[in-house]
């Protein structure tokens, strides 16, 4: 075909930003490959440069249980939303139909998109589209076996492609969804992760970096951190809490009023991607949580850290403790629970890990995942004749 193949990717983010990081990188990808692309997005939000937005009404999660999702206004999300959004997406696939479709998470997460999703996929391919599942390394554990076969055998009649954004040389998806024998293996592909481009490494400097991602559920680990310093943990070493743009303002500022008792302890605003990974490349140590781009950036810059996995408030959210186990299982962290964190904890393992060499920059895993990714969407198009 002369005109470039079109993609339209149906990303949702409930919580934090790790999901728009990896969406973003995964749009450009596919943008570079020769797709012109739509990404799903909220008004406001951005998008990448050469991408099309597609906005729908806001929806986020209340709170860090996921119980409920609420729109813009902070209310309960209504029949009227949900329908906005439903009618949304049917009208850009009506209009302008996608010759390949990416969904990111369901049914494997994202459940309650269920009534907006499946239409979706529905019309793309009554126009003639094909359909692939975006899904990170490590879902949430779900014990009922009866489940987990229902979720695979819904992916195996939805989706041509299901995309695994890691590398099973470190976790196979089958280690966080038993089901997985159950998918056909033929369209499983293991993208390698979705990583950026590296940064030039820098000298290890006196610098702790405590992190806590997009910073909704960051208060815990800051106020630990800060108890450890003022106990004298590491006080030759500056210290930088950078709060994260979903951090509460009363939240920040109580961070504030802690740092300015403190004497080189300062909390910021995150850094952007290529910042952070620059200032974690030249860090002594840092202390964050173990989300998927966390991970990711740990492996480029190769700091020690500490990682403190969010679990959820009822210790279910199983995705962090296994990637936190996993990589200190590489002997490239320490772990510390979330539900043990308090300054003691988080000063004996910071103790722990100042204790060894510092590892340097990963070689493994595969961290080509964005472009593999984006190669897999055009090799499906063109099993078609579509591209």
């Amino acid at each position: 075909m002369t005109e470039r193949p079109r993609l339209l990717f149906h990303v949702q983010h409930l919580l934090g930003v790790g999901h728009r990081a990896r969406a973003h990188r995964l749009a450009e990808a596919a943008r570079d490959a020769g797709f012109d692309v739509t990404l799903t997005a909220a008004p406001g939000e951005p998008v990448p440069e050469g991408v099309a937005a597609l906005r729908l009404p806001a929806v986020r999660a209340a709170d860090a249980r996921f119980s409920t999702l609420v729109g813009a206004d902070g209310r309960p999300a209504d029949e009227a939303l949900w329908r906005a959004r439903t009618d949304a997406l049917a009208a850009a696939v009506a209009s302008r139909p996608p010759d390949a479709l990416l969904v990111e998470g369901y049914p494997f997460a994202r459940r309650k998109f269920e009534a907006e999703i499946e239409p979706l996929i529905a019309a793309v391919r009554a126009a003639g589209g094909r359909v692939a599942c975006s899904i990170r390394d490590i879902l949430v554990a779900k014990p009922d076996r009866a489940r987990n076969d229902r979720i695979a055998a819904k992916a195996a009649a939805l989706y041509d492609r299901i995309l695994v954004h890691g590398d099973p040389a470190f976790a196979a998806l089958s280690e966080s969804f038993p089901a997985a024998d159950a998918l056909p293996a033929a369209r499983l592909v293991y993208t390698g992760y979705v990583a950026p481009p590296p940064v030039a490494e820098a000298p290890a400097g006196e610098t702790v970096i405590v992190s806590a991602g997009g910073g909704a559920v960051g208060e815990g680990l800051m106020t630990a951190a800060l108890d450890a310093r003022a106990a004298g943990l590491l006080a030759d070493h500056r210290w930088r809490l950078l709060g994260g743009p979903n951090l509460d303002s009363d939240a920040r500022g109580r961070l504030a009023a802690r740092t300015a008792a403190l004497e080189d302890v300062s909390i910021e605003p995150a850094l952007d991607g290529a910042a952070f990974r620059a200032a974690l490349s030249g860090a002594a140590l840092s202390i964050s949580q173990a989300g998927y781009n966390t991970a990711v950036d740990l492996w480029r810059a190769g700091p020690r850290a500490v990682l403190v996995p969010f679990a959820g408030p009822d210790g279910r959210e199983s995705e962090q403790p296994l990637r936190a186990a996993k990589i200190a299982a590489q002997g490239r962290a320490a772990v510390c629970a979330e539900a043990a964190l308090d300054g003691p904890a988080l000063t004996c393992a910071v103790e722990t890990v100042m204790s060894r060499p510092r590892p340097g920059p990963a070689r493994a895993p595969d961290l080509n995942g964005a472009s593999a990714g984006a190669a897999a969407l055009a090799a499906l198009v063109r099993e078609t004749g579509l591209g």
